[in-house]
């Protein structure tokens, strides 16, 4: 296990009308990525029918600290079960972001998909994300694989 510089947190906001519904948390002790739950009303579950995609709160803003992102990323099991996932996966929180955090879905199942209250959509991940410098050049170095690109290195 990589060791998390001192003094560095992920702070969590509530939104209003989010009493209810708990801070994103790792679901076992071995998980890298920790739950994102909809904060969508009770009284209207969002449905996502086959080929649609959605905008779905959490309730929750994040802090990332600087160098660093989170990582918006499919569920496995929704992925797998449902045919529903992330979009723009994985989705980046940059550290300068104080909005809330959404999830984008797209169901790609065959079946109406629905998101209820609470219901886990999606994973955030704190990854690095040094900004290095960009430069200008004439000429980049030669390798064995060139400018071949999707597929050129066989199946």
């Amino acid at each position: 296990m990589s060791a998390i510089p001192a003094g560095l947190a992920i702070r969590f906001k509530r939104w209003d009308g989010n009493a209810d519904l708990p801070i994103p948390a790792y679901a076992s002790a071995g998980a890298a990525g920790f739950d994102l739950r909809a904060h969508v009303p009770d009284e209207a579950p969002l449905t996502l029918k086959p080929g649609a995609r959605a905008m779905v709160p959490t309730g929750f803003s994040v802090a990332v600290p600087d160098g660093y992102e989170m990582q918006v990323r499919p569920r496995s099991g929704l992925a797998f079960k449902n045919g529903v996932t992330v979009v723009n996966a994985p989705g980046t929180v940059d550290s300068d972001y104080r909005g809330q955090v959404c999830v984008l879905l797209i169901n790609l199942g065959e079946e109406d998909f629905t998101i209820r209250r609470g219901d886990r959509v999606a994973q955030g991940v704190i990854a690095a994300a040094p900004q290095w410098p960009l430069v200008e050049v004439e000429d980049l170095d030669e390798t064995d694989r060139g400018a071949g690109g999707f597929g050129s290195t066989g199946v």
